[in-house]
């Protein structure tokens, strides 16, 4: 392939992306790192693996939760990662788990309840929220990934776990509507 005909699908992060030969890395040090904002084209996938191609001809397997998509160019091998059109499901989850964190919280500053009473309600609440004007960052505890929302939609941002083989959820994004942590 010339690089004239390259047409990069998603680009890096803004800092470097390890890569590998294999999907299963187990403890092997990575082959490479990808520079940050490299463009890249995603050729396979396997569960949050992403067999990518460099300009230069250059194949490798990366954790592709991070890569970002380039929107006038989708990318081949399936839809961008964790896109939705409606961030009210999480943002509902969100402010569910806040209310029963800051409920619990009054139990405890009132005297209603007792540290251990209070510690044992609140184990395993994982919530994350940043909020900058109309950008917000959501962590959803239920996929271990971190969302980034400008409007109406939510992209993949971060994982927080190691990449998976396995195939992601059916929609790999939050969807739950009852509210539930």
């Amino acid at each position: 392939m010339y690089e004239s005909e390259f047409r990069p699908t998603h680009v890096t992060p803004r800092h470097a992306v390890p890569a590998w030969a294999e999907t299963s890395r187990g403890q092997e040090a990575p082959s490479a790192w990808l520079d940050p904002l490299l463009p890249v084209r995603v050729t396979d996938r396997r569960g949050d693996w992403c067999r990518i191609e460099c300009s230069n001809g250059w194949i490798a397997w990366v954790d592709g939760r991070p890569l970002i998509s380039i929107p006038d160019e989708p990318p081949t091998a399936g839809p961008p990662l964790g896109r939705t059109s409606d961030p009210r499901p999480l943002l509902a989850r969100v402010d569910q788990a806040v209310g029963g964190y800051r409920r619990k919280l009054e139990e405890l500053m009132a005297g209603r309840t007792d540290d251990a009473t209070f510690r044992a309600s609140t184990r395993g609440v994982r919530l994350g929220v940043v909020l900058n004007g109309d950008e917000v960052w959501l962590f959803d505890a239920e996929t271990d990934r971190w969302y980034y929302c400008d409007g109406p939609a939510l992209a993949t941002f971060a994982a927080t776990s190691g990449p998976s083989a396995a195939e992601p959820p059916a929609s790999d994004q939050p969807t739950r509507q009852d509210g539930g942590p």
